[in-house]
């Protein structure tokens, strides 16, 4: 799946807009374990739906998705808004929790998006 590449101009701004959208939260933390719908584009802009479960105890983030047939487990860090959870793949899945508690993101090196939609 990851190739090395950079994170792209556009997923920076994204990640950027997303960080500023919350700043004002960064002292309250949102419990984000809970049910999630996912919604995500591939890198090659095919969409995408599923489901995700995330676990989160002293900052120490377990998310299990599914999508289609196929699940995946990554378990990361949450530093303030941001969550960092790596599923195998060279490159890690890199959330901002919203104020709402859902969670917006970037994989495969910024070219490929996903939400989580609390449910």
């Amino acid at each position: 799946m990851g190739t090395g590449r950079r994170i792209s101009r556009r997923a920076w701004l994204s990640i950027a807009a997303a960080l500023m959208a919350c700043g004002p939260l960064a002292a309250q933390q949102i419990d984000i374990s809970g049910t999630y719908r996912a919604e995500g584009r591939n890198p090659n802009g095919s969409a995408y739906t599923g489901s995700a479960v995330v676990s989160e105890i002293n900052g120490i983030v377990q998310v299990q998705w599914t999508v289609g047939s196929q699940s995946y487990a990554g378990t990361g860090r949450r530093d303030g808004q941001v969550v960092v959870v790596n599923w195998g793949q060279p490159a890690p899945v890199i959330y901002v929790v919203m104020s709402n508690g859902d969670l917006y993101g970037t994989w495969e090196n910024g070219t490929a998006l996903e939400r989580l939609l609390r449910q």
